[in-house]
């Protein structure tokens, strides 16, 4: 069983790594200056959609996270 939660453990950790770094940034800095006058030229409307999705995407599987590490902790006893 702890074999079992453990590569749960590591296929849930690859997939948040993945959806985080899918996430776009929040246009601050030198990035944003330069892609603003972008954004405000062809929207941002389509984008929107798509990280509500990874947002969402993101909050499950850092709750998955917690709980199979947990899981691996208690299984080890």
């Amino acid at each position: 069983m702890h074999t079992f939660v453990v590569i749960l453990l590591v296929i849930v950790s690859i997939g948040l790594i993945g959806v985080v770094l899918l996430q776009s940034g929040k246009s601050a800095g030198l990035s944003g200056a330069i892609s603003g006058g972008a954004e405000s030229l062809f929207g941002k409307q389509k984008a929107r959609g798509i990280d509500l999705i990874l947002h969402r995407i993101t909050i499950v599987l850092s709750v998955l996270f917690f709980l199979l590490a947990l899981a691996v902790t208690y299984f080890k006893i």
